[in-house]
């Protein structure tokens, strides 16, 4: 591989707002703020909005789309075209 050229991979602390959640892995991107961890270090923290802790799809809370009504509403709307 070229030196020189990849982002640094490192520590960083991963903040969901939504669900007042945080995680620690390894990743490539930065931030100017900064978090004291649980093992006493400081790593840079990136508030994300979503994570698995607050997704519908994770916590069991998704809709189901009842996509038959919906095409049966746009035919009664806009009348099914003939041809």
């Amino acid at each position: 591989m070229k030196k020189d050229i990849h982002p640094s991979y490192g520590p960083v602390v991963f903040r969901d707002r939504a669900a007042n959640h945080t995680f620690l892995t390894r990743s490539t991107m930065t931030s100017e703020k900064a978090i004291e961890w649980e093992d006493g270090h400081t790593y840079p923290v990136v508030d994300v909005e979503i994570s698995n802790v607050s997704h519908p799809f994770y916590t069991g809370t998704a809709r189901v789309l009842d996509t038959a009504g919906r095409v049966e509403k746009f035919e009664k709307r806009y009348g099914k075209k003939r041809g």
